[in-house]
């Protein structure tokens, strides 16, 4: 190879690209190594057989309180203001999730106007409490308000989720969801909650479009990277610039200690010939079906197809040799294995470990976008 890289970025997911495009305008020279034959990540969209945008694995929200993350993606492409609304369906009735006033008004309407009083004498007004703030209450009537909610929206819809008991999911999963004590119904909190206008693809190309960067798609790190011994070696060579990994932590030690286990998904994308399916971009179904949720992408795209629309249904996996891995499953025993991983990358002072895989951790785009830019800033001084 002709291209004598500082960097090599193993995956192109927003991970590897925001901090391969940081790097090369410090003129550094990236190579970036993919084994999909596509960049993006997780994060990819593009358009299906009938010119519907859809995201490849699953639907991708930006949302971000940083404005520093904010001002770099918008950099690569307009934004379009876009609030995410979530509906489930709790026995056949839609309401809105994270559960609200609303949601309690619908599903319980005798008890309705006494809770709303409780709570707001409790709590403050348009909080986003923890379900378990709720069950911990020393008021009865709360208390049991917090069960039927623990019941209804996280218990079942945990449990199908993550194929286990809710008792064995980390509650720090649990608490991505909020009950709102109020009628906003927004998804996120955020300050800014935009999507790319052109979609995530095109904003990936505009960040790797540099001469400083190389990019090899359907490549296997593995078939050039070879870590041994302290050294890292590239193409049989002893490299001595930075590597920066994004994949498995696993998979990077050839599953020394087993295969940490990761939450995958069964996508089933369905095309309708009609403007609209659902009323909402994404519709959780809690206690019912097999699936999790349907996503329906123009609600989130913006694009306008009359006539014509394309839906997603999402069924829950789980890891194997075949499942593209998505969330990592957080608990004792796993993290205590990551650790033992943790322990051998420790011996490769040139390796550095970025990203939802790599960091075994439930991380939103925004945060591993600002992490990669913290590390190139450091790594590029």
């Amino acid at each position: 190879m002709n291209f004598e890289p500082d960097f090599i970025v193993i995956g192109g997911g927003f991970a590897g690209l925001t901090f391969a495009n940081v790097a090369a305008n410090k003129n550094k020279k990236v190579l970036i190594i993919e084994r999909r034959n596509h960049i993006g990540g997780n994060s990819y969209d593009c358009y299906d057989s009938h010119g519907i945008l859809v995201h490849l694995y699953g639907p991708h929200i930006f949302h971000t309180n940083h404005k520093e993350v904010f001002d770099y993606l918008s950099s690569f492409d307009e934004f379009i203001k876009y609030e995410h609304k979530v509906l489930g369906n709790i026995d056949g009735v839609l309401v809105p999730i994270p559960f609200n006033f609303t949601s309690l008004e619908k599903l319980l309407p005798t008890k309705a106007s006494t809770l709303k009083e409780k709570l707001l004498s409790k709590y403050k007004k348009d909080s986003r409490v923890s379900i378990f703030d709720l069950l911990n209450d020393d008021d009865e009537m709360i208390k049991e308000f917090g069960n039927y909610v623990f019941e209804k929206v996280f218990a079942h819809y945990t449990a199908k989720q993550w194929g286990t008991t809710i008792d064995k999911v980390d509650t720090s999963v649990i608490n991505r969801v909020p009950v709102v004590l109020g009628y906003n119904d927004l998804y996120f909190s955020d300050k800014y909650q935009f999507m790319p206008k052109k979609g995530f693809t095109n904003l990936f190309e505009r960040m790797i479009d540099n001469e400083n960067i190389k990019i090899m798609l359907s490549t296997d790190a593995n078939e050039l990277v070879s870590l041994k011994d302290g050294k890292i070696l590239f193409e049989d060579k002893l490299f001595i610039g930075k590597v920066i990994y994004t994949g498995e932590i696993d998979a990077l030690f050839n599953f020394k200690y087993g295969r940490l286990p990761y939450r995958s998904l069964n996508l089933k994308f369905e095309h309708i010939n009609k403007t609209n399916f659902q009323t909402n971009s994404v519709v959780n179904y809690l206690t019912s079906e097999k699936f999790t949720r349907i996503t329906e992408f123009k609600y989130l795209t913006g694009q306008s197809a009359e006539g014509k629309t394309t839906i997603l249904k999402e069924y829950p996996l789980f890891s194997s040799d075949n499942n593209e891995a998505f969330y990592p499953i957080q608990n004792a025993i796993n993290f205590e294995k990551y650790n033992k991983y943790i322990s051998l990358a420790n011996n490769y002072k040139n390796l550095y470990l970025l990203g939802r895989l790599a960091e075994y951790k439930y991380y939103n785009m925004d945060i591993v976008v600002k992490n990669a830019l913290n590390l190139a800033a450091d790594l590029t001084k």
